[in-house]
């Protein structure tokens, strides 16, 4: 049986005018789809459970909305809708969702989630990186700390692969002047409060 939590009422009512009805549409289209799908929050943002695994998670930011599925990068996704790797312009697979047009129809929507639904009832589990040689990211205490201050950065940046968190870790890091560095902490909490999975390069 399908549960409400009080906590996403709360999000929802607590977010930009433009992303309520966006993210009333996701929740409404998971529900339809899934009627024994269980809400949670997690790293600040809504999350919906099936099976006792995340299905899929939405969150809102200063001016888009993200809508992710956990097992995304083996969906099949037949018209070519959904967003991956280098194509991505956000942390969610349908790219930065400012209107609800920005995403599939909802019977279109509702096949995503089924298949996600399938996927996840077949025990389908996330590819491993490659982790041969690869050392294990410190996070700087202070960039830690600023995290944790502004839940939209921090859920953007757990959501980030291991190789966009090390170009975030690294910028900071290698700043030679701590005026340097605290405007780089500056403008990455920015970048993660929209939601941008980062191309340093471009950041002045």
């Amino acid at each position: 049986m399908a549960t409400f939590d009080k906590r996403i009422d709360a999000y929802v009512e607590n977010a930009r005018d433009f992303a309520k009805p966006i993210l009333n549409y996701i929740r409404s289209a998971v529900h339809k789809a899934c009627p024994d799908v269980q809400e949670t929050i997690k790293w600040g943002s809504p999350h919906f459970e099936y099976e006792g695994r995340i299905l899929c998670a939405m969150a809102s930011f200063t001016s888009h909305c993200a809508f992710v599925f956990r097992l995304g990068s083996m969906m099949k996704d037949p018209g070519g809708l959904m967003q991956t790797g280098k194509d991505k312009t956000g942390m969610g697979h349908f790219g930065q969702v400012r209107d609800v047009k920005d995403l599939p129809g909802e019977k279109i929507l509702i096949q995503y989630i089924k298949e996600a639904m399938s996927l996840t009832e077949m025990g389908v589990k996330v590819p491993k990186a490659q982790t041969a040689g690869r050392k294990k990211l410190v996070v700087p205490v202070d960039f830690m700390k600023m995290l944790k201050k502004n839940k939209s950065a921090y859920s953007t940046f757990e959501a980030l692969s291991y190789s966009h968190k090390k170009e975030y870790i690294e910028w900071i890091t290698e700043a030679k002047r701590d005026e340097t560095r605290n405007r780089r902490l500056q403008s990455t909490i920015e970048l993660l409060k929209k939601g941008k999975d980062l191309n340093w390069k471009y950041v002045k």
